[in-house]
């Protein structure tokens, strides 16, 4: 089928821009597409030839001063490659070019044949010639883009271009969990500069010597970061482990007020505690033995308040907020338990406070010489085993660290019969030390 196309008939005294050997007449379009500029395998083409070009980006405002170069394939051999033409065109502010092949040609070159018509004024007679269509797209230089994003990928590791692959076609499923790893070391990189930042500020403050001896103090084979500080040269049972290490003079005074309750303690409100179960039987004994002298119950019923916090305070394991043991809790108390009881951990973009397994024999700890200024300096292991929830076994390996004499004795039961207990004493001599059993780490610390 032969197809004139109307607009493309232009006449000799038009505004024409020639290459040797071609005429072309130049057409607007309205859509914009953008080419990349390689080396053109091409020979410059020489003969007959016309062409129209129209350009992806608009109307040219003056297309006399174009200069235009036709390329055509080195292979004449070839039936499919000899025709390929490629038109490069170029003006003092942009570089355009179009071809005949491939996906940026033009599908109406193999549907219809086009037509380049001159009317000569002076005869009045006009000659009609074979065309193609050429569509002219601006060429833009980015080598330099190419060669940046060649060294980007040459950079990234397997792990990256597999983020890339999946960032790009992965599922919902995939692309999820790859935005959570991301937040993930995010969160993990902000806690390691955090981290970095308070190391200096200590090593600022406290001086490169007095780190390395408080190393070499922490690493002596006779402490332990999880037991209170022990006083083995002691000539009283009070004075190994001082009650100033459990519970600062300050701190003392705070205790006033929320242990009122405990107190001024009556056997019916005891009696309801049993029933509600409410409070564990350790603290339920220890009321109902508080003594008669005003001195002693108002110091025995600030203790025993305190060792029913931090019990209660080891059945968490996240601590969300900073009042988590509720508004009756001084904020000495409270401060003290998050820092003294608690690792800071960063979890979702957010700091929290884990009471972890080691913390919680740390807490177990302090508990029992709590126990031991509270009943004489012999307690229930067994009843505080209970009231902790741990094995005998566990229970024991603390007590024996913190160099007590274990001993065993009868305790009758309220429903009859009886069950065997064991007995923890401090008392002077202190026995060998055992070290709280690291062995236990592959087993969680309880």
């Amino acid at each position: 089928m032969l197809g004139i196309r109307r607009n493309l008939l232009c006449s000799r005294n038009a505004n024409q821009s020639r290459v040797p050997g071609a005429s072309l007449c130049l057409l607007p379009t309205e859509s914009v597409s953008p080419a990349t500029n390689n080396r053109l395998p091409y020979n410059t083409c020489y003969g007959e030839n016309y062409f129209s070009v129209q350009f992806s980006n608009g109307r040219l405002q003056n297309p006399g001063n174009m200069r235009f170069t036709l390329y055509k394939n080195n292979d004449s051999t070839n039936p499919r490659k000899r025709s390929q033409r490629i038109l490069a065109a170029e003006t003092d502010r942009l570089s355009y070019v179009g071809n005949n092949f491939g996906t940026g040609a033009l599908k109406c070159n193999t549907l219809c044949r086009h037509f380049v018509g001159i009317l000569n004024k002076t005869s009045g007679q006009m000659e009609v010639y074979d065309a193609e269509l050429f569509n002219m797209q601006p060429l833009f230089s980015d080598e330099s883009v190419e060669s940046e994003s060649t060294l980007d990928s040459q950079a990234k590791s397997f792990r990256e271009k597999m983020d890339s692959c999946i960032e790009a076609f992965g599922t919902t499923k995939q692309k999820r969990a790859l935005n959570s790893r991301r937040m993930n070391k995010v969160g993990s990189e902000s806690l390691n500069r955090a981290v970095a930042k308070a190391a200096e500020n200590i090593i600022d403050t406290k001086g490169v010597t007095a780190l390395v001896s408080d190393a070499i103090h922490d690493e002596s084979p006779g402490d332990s970061v999880y037991l209170p500080p022990c006083h083995a040269d002691a000539a009283k049972p009070e004075d190994v482990y001082k009650f100033e290490d459990l519970l600062s003079p300050v701190e003392y005074d705070a205790l006033q007020s929320p242990s009122e309750a405990f107190r001024n303690v009556t056997s019916e409100e005891i009696l309801k505690m049993i029933e509600e179960n409410s409070h564990c039987s350790f603290v339920i004994e220890a009321l109902k033995s508080l003594p008669s002298n005003e001195e002693s119950r108002d110091r025995q019923a600030r203790c025993i308040w305190y060792l029913d916090t931090l019990i209660k305070f080891r059945a968490q394991k996240v601590i969300k907020r900073k009042s988590a043991l509720g508004p009756g809790v001084p904020h000495i108390i409270n401060t003290k338990l998050l820092k003294q009881f608690t690792c800071l951990t960063y979890n979702n973009g957010s700091l929290r406070n884990l009471i972890s397994d080691s913390m919680k024999a740390k807490i177990t700890a302090y508990v029992i010489v709590l126990a031991l200024h509270i009943n004489g300096f012999q307690i229930d292991l067994t009843m505080l085993q209970r009231d902790l929830k741990l094995s005998e076994k566990r229970m024991m390996e603390i007590a024996k660290a913190m160099r007590l004499k274990i001993s065993k004795r009868k305790v009758s039961l309220a429903v009859g019969g009886e069950e065997e207990h064991r007995l923890g004493t401090l008392s002077i001599p202190l026995p060998p030390a055992q070290s709280l059993d690291h062995q236990s780490k592959r087993r969680k610390m309880t």
